[in-house]
């Protein structure tokens, strides 16, 4: 034997009036076909026609948002960056290999040679610059007795 009751329709039926009795849902209304605001004179009691009090904002605030309020005197200015450090002379070196390497490949003719002795010497240029680019890279920060906060 369960304990629902026969008619489930009528139970419905029955839990809403109660609910609506107590006054729930009385500031909820169905779409009006006819265009007229309902408005809620009592709790329990809901009339349409014009509204009796003026209908607030979302969230209950009285004001629209003013976007004078977000000026752009209030802004974070972030400081200047430091300057680049100076780039030292095996730097120098690398970055000439890479463009000495790359001038090569693309262009020989420029200073004068066949293009089957350029191309051996623009590959060994280019990877002697990358490998030296590529060893000179720092393993540790620079001042890493500082702490900058989080770094990415």
């Amino acid at each position: 034997m369960s304990d629902r009751p026969e008619d489930v329709d009528a139970a419905f039926h029955a839990i809403i009036a109660d609910l609506e009795r107590e006054g729930l849902g009385a500031d909820i209304t169905a779409d009006e076909p006819t265009g007229e605001v309902p408005t809620v004179v009592d709790p329990g009691e809901v009339t349409t026609g014009e509204p009796t009090a003026p209908i607030q904002a979302w969230r209950g605030h009285e004001t629209d948002w003013d976007w004078s309020w977000g000026s752009d005197d209030e802004h974070y200015v972030p400081p200047e960056p430091p300057p680049l450090p100076r780039l030292r002379p095996m730097t120098v070196l690398a970055l000439l290999l890479v463009v000495v390497g790359v001038l090569l490949l693309v262009a020989p003719g420029l200073i004068g040679l066949d293009p089957l002795i350029a191309t051996p010497i623009s590959l060994l240029a280019l990877v002697c610059g990358f490998g030296l680019l590529f060893l000179r890279i720092r393993r540790t920060p620079p001042d890493a007795d500082h702490d900058h906060g989080a770094q990415i």
